[in-house]
């Protein structure tokens, strides 16, 4: 069915052709009868399209019967639904591995997760591109449980365990795969995260920190004790900012030693140990034997309950610098979520060097994007009484080319630095959370990312969510 601007393909068209065939082509699916297959083909190539059809034929051994489309309609559909990686990444030769086939698409497209989901009559595939899930495939009900012992085979799991929840890993030349299997009424459901090895590129002053919260965290992550915490929800850069960190702080008069859930990056010069709960190996067993181990640096995956933020302490006091991340929405909130682990007040204002709260937020299409002026009742209410300063227009997402018509080119984090000292470290040890938050000055994540919306680098849609939070 075409709309105004491109051709809506369900998903059972789309997987009639690779998206090689179909740039290749110029074609998307329109239907499928009992002997022909019918495909809309840009009118810009209407000279070529008898030598198409004839290649076509030969290709899927059936009449081909192609309808000429307006180019534009054409190219987006084809951006929407047949999207190519920029890199050229080159699929394993004669590959009919279905499971091969989506891990080399999802590389190509830049996909961080791909989501392989089961339901009563059928199963389907989706990829995580910038942060957003995109459906890619249907799979019969019938071959979900080949493609899930594929998976199981590969990540060296027991194919026979289908009531209990499972973690794997499989490894390729170049990135690595974590696989996490979970029971659900309909049969297992499958994410697998892909994770590059390479940490040559990260840099900290590439991240997103502004000049002020980049030197106070440069001067922080240079002291000899106490802890660092990155906080965020899952998928907000925090691991980035880790390695970004341990690479910074990585030379030859220092031991840094890591225990990962997984181990995303490696980093030569750096001891790091993958975490094995399955044999006892968690985070709290980890950093006791750390500890013996005349470590300078120690940098934990995850702080997640009260024995490893006890253990992080108990580091930091003994003379190490800890690195870590927890789940709190903001800087002040990494402070309260420590007490609610039943860690003191005095203790935290004497070892919490640093709390940092971050976020990731896609970034306009220059090409696209569309100026509209603004309206004040578009801002949540709590905002608006927070500032009188609401820009005079403001930019949405559109789509083009591009950006394949989502109207967004890539990603920024911003962050919000809170240094731990003076008056706040203070009426942290008092037991004055509340207090505290409300006489420090703070850039909050709110703040930072409405001035990335008057700026014009990325759109209301965006920063919402945070809007609300102010």
């Amino acid at each position: 069915m075409a709309s105004s601007d491109y051709i809506e393909l369900p998903v059972a068209l789309q997987q009639l052709i690779s998206a090689e065939e179909a740039n290749h082509f110029s074609i998307v699916p329109k239907s499928t009868l009992e002997n022909t297959y019918e495909f809309y083909i840009d009118d810009a190539r209407i000279k070529e399209i008898r030598t198409i059809q004839q290649d076509l034929q030969l290709l899927y051994d059936t009449t081909i019967s192609l309808e000429p489309i307006d180019t534009i309609v054409l190219q987006k559909t084809l951006s929407i639904y047949y999207r190519t990686g920029n890199e050229h990444i080159e699929l394993p030769i004669a590959n009919t591995n279905f499971l091969e086939s989506l891990i080399h698409e999802a590389r190509k497209i830049n996909a961080s997760d791909i989501h392989i989901e089961v339901y009563s009559n059928d199963a389907r595939v989706r990829m995580r591109i910038d942060g957003h899930l995109i459906e890619k495939n249907k799979i019969e009900k019938e071959d979900y449980a080949e493609l899930i012992n594929q998976i199981k085979i590969k990540s060296k799991l027991n194919i026979t365990e289908k009531r209990l929840p499972q973690d794997g890993r499989i490894e390729y030349e170049g990135f690595d795969i974590r696989v996490s299997i979970l029971p659900t009424h309909y049969g297992e459901n499958v994410v697998m995260r892909i994770l590059g090895k390479d940490a040559s590129n990260l840099n900290i002053k590439s991240l997103g920190l502004e000049d002020q919260d980049l030197s106070i965290y440069l001067e922080n992550i240079k002291k000899p004790n106490g802890i660092i915490l990155i906080s965020g929800p899952t998928g907000s850069g925090k691991t980035t900012t880790l390695y970004a960190t341990l690479k910074h702080v990585n030379v030859t008069e220092k031991k840094i030693v890591t225990v990962e859930d997984p181990i995303e990056y490696t980093l030569k010069g750096i001891n790091q140990v993958q975490l094995r709960e399955d044999i006892g190996l968690d985070f709290t067993t980890a950093l006791k034997s750390f500890l013996r181990q005349d470590p300078d640096i120690i940098m934990l995956g995850e702080i997640r309950d009260a024995k490893t933020a006890q253990m992080a302490i108990r580091a930091s006091l003994t003379g190490h610098l800890v690195l870590s991340t927890i789940h709190t929405n903001s800087s002040i909130g990494t402070i309260s979520r420590l007490e609610d682990m039943g860690i003191p007040s005095f203790l935290i204002a004497e070892t919490l060097n640093l709390s940092v709260a971050q976020r990731l937020l896609r970034l306009l299409c220059k090409n696209c994007c569309v100026k509209e002026m603004t309206d004040p009742k578009d801002f949540p209410a709590s905002f608006r009484e927070t500032t009188t300063e609401l820009p005079t227009h403001h930019y949405r997402a559109k789509g083009c080319s591009s950006c394949y018509f989502t109207g967004y080119v890539g990603r920024r984090a911003i962050y919000e630095v809170l240094n731990i000292g003076g008056e706040i470290a203070k009426q942290i040890k008092n037991g004055n959370i509340e207090k505290a938050s409300q006489n420090i000055s703070l850039d909050r994540l709110s703040f930072k990312a409405f001035e990335l919306l008057k700026k014009g680098e990325t759109s209301l849609d965006e920063i919402y969510p945070l809007l609300i939070q102010a």
